[in-house]
């Protein structure tokens, strides 16, 4: 299934994402990208991470999520949403209903 998840900072002090804790946090994403967990990864205008994972539950990508160094140190955590297929295309070969009949229109004769 695929999960949407996004990320929201906790740390107020910027000087706590280091370049050591960033550098890890890239090699892990290719790392989960590369075994296949996350298929899309993306920032915000504003810097949140917006992840697409491809996980058998919301709870199995809570897990992978986990293992992302800025999340064990307690600096992002994130928002997951179950992404479903969208079904909005169905309405386009729905047998449409006949419209009502309408009633005979009265001819004025002049």
């Amino acid at each position: 299934m695929k999960i949407l998840a996004q990320s929201r900072t906790l740390a107020a002090d910027e000087a706590a994402f280091t370049t050591e804790l960033l550098g890890a946090e890239a090699a892990k994403v290719w790392e989960l990208q590369q075994a296949g967990c996350i298929r899309e990864a993306y920032f915000t205008a504003a810097g949140e991470a917006v992840l697409v994972l491809e996980c058998p539950s919301v709870a199995a990508a809570r897990r992978v999520l986990a293992t992302l160094p800025l999340v064990c140190a307690q600096l992002i955590e994130f928002t997951l949403d179950e992404l479903r297929p969208y079904s909005g295309f169905a309405r386009l070969f729905a047998p449409r209903s006949p419209p009502p009949a309408s009633l005979p229109s009265k001819r004025r004769r002049a």
